[in-house]
């Protein structure tokens, strides 16, 4: 979510993504998080992901766009993230201090095809584009709960 709390994400329907998920319990609107598997061969048996800050990607998106520019005809691909992975447990916690308050959770069978851990080699990106991730996962974690709070319903009333 931005910082400002005006753009969010309100996924329809039951969110496929772990952060609007968390914000949707958080706020009251679903009673638990689902955790797809706690026995994968990571730190703390969850899923790692690299998680980016909407205002970190639209930055990359833009560097991208100016560069692109500067070089016509030409394709070239970036991957934009962070470089590190976050447990679903680390997130979990982050979404906790941004909060105040616990969040449930339940661990539920794996879902077919995740895989243990997932994250961007974002150097070429740093390199081509001068570009960097700035937004830690609690900042991250903060806007989210920070637009959550002012749209309990999400933008439409709800699912």
């Amino acid at each position: 979510a931005h910082p400002s709390g005006q753009i969010g994400e309100d996924p329809q329907g039951l969110p496929n993504n772990l952060v609007p998920y968390i914000s949707q319990v958080a706020v009251g609107r679903r009673p638990t998080l689902s955790i797809f598997g706690n026995d994968y061969p990571t730190p703390d048996g969850t899923g790692v992901r690299d998680y980016i800050h909407v205002v970190d990607l639209a930055r990359g998106h833009l560097a991208a766009l100016e560069y692109l520019m500067g070089d016509a005809g030409r394709c070239r691909v970036w991957n934009l993230g962070t470089g590190r992975g976050y447990s679903v447990y680390e997130a979990v916690a982050a979404y906790e201090r941004a909060c105040g308050q616990s969040i449930p959770v339940q661990v539920v069978d794996r879902r077919p095809g995740d895989i243990a851990e997932c994250y961007a080699d974002a150097k070429r990106a740093q390199q081509e584009l001068g570009w960097t991730a700035t937004h830690d996962l609690d900042a991250m974690m903060r806007d989210a709960w920070n637009w959550q709070r002012q749209n309990p319903d999400g933008y439409g009333g709800g699912d």
